[in-house]
């Protein structure tokens, strides 16, 4: 235990996720603060025996994985996934809907989860809510080129709309070379149909909403850790 119950809790569901892997499986490798306890806990079991090669989401945790021993690889090798396991922003209850990408990696998440026979979500409990939205924006990333233009017609689908930035005030980039718009909707009523209306804007490249991806959602909190499957 440490001073940090949030850090805690994620560290729990991280082991717990980590000990969902088996020798020779292909393994995707989230990006973020609880996904980085699940590759600290994957090099512990890499350091007692347990093989297996990682995709990883971001530069950020492929350079995590790296540091602890864990063979990555790429779909050039390994096309299909046989387990992914990341966090999220938000975890709709029952539908297991879900928001990623407030950490900028949310192109490179969603082709892993899409080429992923098992995406396992892991979280605390306060990423858990009745409907998409109520606390988070959508992170939608768009093409450098004209976002201005890509930016207006989030607006018109009623999203309030805000450019990332790092903390210097420059206009963030991702791994792509990409931006995000980071697009306050309030509560999502149809998750899936706005996911396909932001889709079909030109110049937007991929959205931060995961819309029955999520196979199994393991979520800690003061009673302990709870396991989730879509309704």
């Amino acid at each position: 235990m440490t001073d940090d119950p949030a850090a805690d809790l994620k560290r729990q569901v991280g082991l717990a996720a980590a000990a969902l892997v088996e020798d020779g499986m292909v393994v995707g490798l989230g990006t973020g603060s609880t996904a980085a306890f699940v590759i600290a806990a994957l090099g512990e079991r890499v350091r007692q025996g347990l093989q297996f090669v990682g995709i990883p989401t971001s530069e950020r945790s492929a350079e995590q994985a790296r540091g602890v021993g864990i063979a990555l690889s790429d779909f050039a090798h390994h096309p299909e996934i046989d387990l992914t396991i990341d966090g999220a922003d938000e975890i709709e209850r029952g539908s297991l809907n879900l928001i990623k990408g407030l950490g900028g990696a949310l192109l490179r998440e969603k082709i892993v989860a899409a080429a992923s026979r098992r995406l396992v979500i892991i979280a605390d409990d306060r990423k858990l809510v009745d409907h998409l939205g109520e606390h988070t924006a959508v992170p939608v990333e768009v093409s450098p080129f004209g976002w201005e233009s890509a930016a207006l017609q989030l607006g018109r689908l009623g999203a309030a709309v805000t450019p990332r930035r790092n903390r210097g005030g420059i206009l963030f980039v991702t791994d792509g070379g990409n931006m995000i718009l980071d697009c306050r909707f309030g509560v999502i009523e149809q998750p899936a149909a706005l996911e396909r209306q932001i889709g079909e804007i030109v110049g937007v490249i991929e959205s931060g909403l995961f819309i029955g991806r999520a196979t199994l959602a393991i979520v800690a909190g003061e009673g302990g850790i709870v396991e989730y499957r879509p309704q």
